[in-house]
Protein backbone atom coordinates (compact mmCIF):
# COMPACT_ATOMS: atom_id res chain seq x y z
CA UNK A 1 0.00 0.00 0.00
CA UNK A 2 1.40 3.95 -1.10
CA UNK A 3 0.56 7.08 0.26
CA UNK A 4 1.28 9.95 -1.75
CA UNK A 5 2.29 12.88 -0.19
CA UNK A 6 3.65 16.63 -1.78
CA UNK A 7 6.88 18.31 -1.85
CA UNK A 8 6.82 21.27 -0.12
CA UNK A 9 9.17 24.49 -1.34
CA UNK A 10 10.09 27.14 1.08
CA UNK A 11 12.37 30.22 -0.16
CA UNK A 12 13.74 32.27 2.97
CA UNK A 13 15.71 35.09 1.50
CA UNK A 14 18.54 33.73 -0.89
CA UNK A 15 17.89 29.92 0.54
CA UNK A 16 15.37 27.30 -0.66
CA UNK A 17 14.69 24.00 1.21
CA UNK A 18 12.15 21.26 0.18
CA UNK A 19 10.69 19.20 2.61
CA UNK A 20 8.54 15.70 2.67
CA UNK A 21 6.15 14.93 5.44
CA UNK A 22 5.34 11.26 6.50
CA UNK A 23 2.36 10.35 7.48
CA UNK A 24 1.57 8.99 10.41
CA UNK A 25 1.13 5.70 9.49
CA UNK A 26 4.12 5.34 8.03
CA UNK A 27 6.55 6.61 10.71
CA UNK A 28 5.05 4.29 12.80
CA UNK A 29 5.41 1.15 10.81
CA UNK A 30 9.30 2.13 10.74
CA UNK A 31 9.42 3.48 13.84
CA UNK A 32 10.56 6.58 13.45
CA UNK A 33 11.66 8.58 16.48
CA UNK A 34 11.34 12.04 16.57
CA UNK A 35 15.01 13.88 16.02
CA UNK A 36 16.47 10.46 14.46
CA UNK A 37 18.92 11.25 11.83
CA UNK A 38 18.42 9.52 8.00
CA UNK A 39 20.11 10.15 5.08
CA UNK A 40 18.96 10.32 1.56
CA UNK A 41 20.20 7.71 -1.22
CA UNK A 42 19.17 8.27 -4.92
CA UNK A 43 19.08 4.87 -6.60
CA UNK A 44 18.12 6.75 -9.70
CA UNK A 45 15.98 9.73 -11.18
CA UNK A 46 12.30 8.54 -9.81
CA UNK A 47 13.08 5.90 -6.76
CA UNK A 48 14.57 7.45 -3.15
CA UNK A 49 15.47 5.84 -0.57
CA UNK A 50 15.46 6.89 2.95
CA UNK A 51 18.03 5.44 5.19
CA UNK A 52 18.67 5.58 9.18
CA UNK A 53 22.15 6.65 9.90
CA UNK A 54 22.53 4.41 13.02
CA UNK A 55 21.06 0.89 12.54
CA UNK A 56 18.40 0.34 14.88
CA UNK A 57 18.49 -3.32 16.96
CA UNK A 58 16.57 -5.72 14.96
CA UNK A 59 12.99 -6.25 16.25
CA UNK A 60 12.14 -10.23 15.03
CA UNK A 61 15.52 -12.33 16.24
CA UNK A 62 16.11 -14.88 13.48
CA UNK A 63 16.20 -19.14 15.15
CA UNK A 64 19.06 -20.96 15.16
CA UNK A 65 19.31 -24.09 13.20
CA UNK A 66 20.79 -26.60 14.71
Amino acid sequence: MGYKIKIQRVERGSTKSFYVNFPAAVAEAGQIEKGEEMEWLIHDRDTYVLRRVNKSQAVIRKKKLS
